[in-house]
């Protein structure tokens, strides 16, 4: 049975519908989507959501879910996220699109942008409520609503892929009304990006560091680490651990720009080992000092 295959489908279209203020609904309750759920939850937002294991979202309805996210509830939600995987929500979203009440917002949560707006754009062409992509700041190196948090979101930066055809004064008016329904999450930031933009730097500041870690505890040598471990090792293993299936749909639909930065570590990787293998002790200690010196731009030093 496809992921597809799991998501309700209710082709009828309510007549007259109209969202009630402040009500939400929440596609996957996973980590992001049940973070949402409880933030939302304890502002005093109602919230409605659809997950794929029924057991998960009765656990939710007992925490911080009022209802199951139903064909009924749809029409009458301001705020629909999406939190499934990118074609999941696609496909929730398709699905969904004529029972969605004209003026309501239709945001995601998904890692990678140009897939999912891409598609979620072309959707709510046809429609009078507006698709936003979004992408949270924020997370752990676990899954699973067990994992979330009514605070992961405190002071997080949220990046905000906005429609690129639609009026100044309605974008404006949109991402305002965003801001607001969101309060409650505690969002410190509001970054404006493009698609583009978004997957091309996503793919350095995230994506290829869960390459990494993911790798590097691949050496033999991390069968003894015990004993002989402490921050550095921490710190670079903490997104070893990650959900495979999520991630690799999330790599595949980024692939072009997270194949350049495994590219150009590969390349830079190979000057160390270069100078290793020669003994070559100048050049080693010219690629450490480049390196500490980077790090210092960076953070503004």
């Amino acid at each position: 049975m496809t992921q597809d295959s799991l998501l309700p489908h209710h082709p009828s279209v309510p007549d007259d519908p109209k969202f009630v203020a402040d009500r939400v609904g929440i596609l996957g309750l996973g980590l992001i989507g049940g973070s949402f759920a409880k933030a939302l939850h304890e502002g005093g937002t109602e919230v409605y959501a659809w997950n794929r294991t029924a057991s998960t979202l009765e656990l939710a309805m007992i925490e911080c879910v009022d209802g199951e996210l139903t064909d009924d509830v749809v029409p009458t939600c301001e705020l629909i996220i999406l939190a499934g995987y990118p074609q999941v929500s696609i496909s929730w979203l398709r699905a969904m699109a004529p029972r969605i009440s004209a003026g309501a917002i239709v945001m995601d949560v998904v890692g990678v942008k140009r897939s999912i707006c891409q598609a979620c754009f072309e959707l709510a062409e046809g429609y009078e409520w507006t698709f936003v992509g979004c992408h949270p700041m924020a997370g752990t190196q676990y899954s699973g609503f067990a994992h979330t948090r009514a605070n992961m979101f405190v002071d997080a930066p949220l990046v905000v892929v906005p429609p690129a055809n639609m009026d100044d004064f309605v974008r404006l008016d949109v991402l305002e009304r965003l801001k607001h329904l969101l309060e409650p999450c505690g969002f410190g930031t509001f970054t404006l990006s493009t698609a583009e933009h978004h997957d091309e730097v996503i793919a350095f500041t995230s994506q290829l560091a869960h390459v990494v870690s993911n790798a590097y505890v691949k050496s033999p040598t991390a069968q003894v680490h015990k004993g002989f471990s402490a921050g550095s090792y921490k710190d670079l293993t903490r997104v070893a651990r990650l959900n495979a299936q999520m991630w690799t749909e999330l790599f595949l639909d980024n692939a072009d720009f997270l194949s350049t930065e495994v590219g150009t570590l590969i390349h830079n990787l190979q000057q160390y080992k270069d100078a290793l293998d020669n003994n070559d002790a100048a050049t080693l200690k010219a690629l450490l000092e480049e390196g500490d010196q980077r790090k210092k731009e960076i953070e503004g030093q």
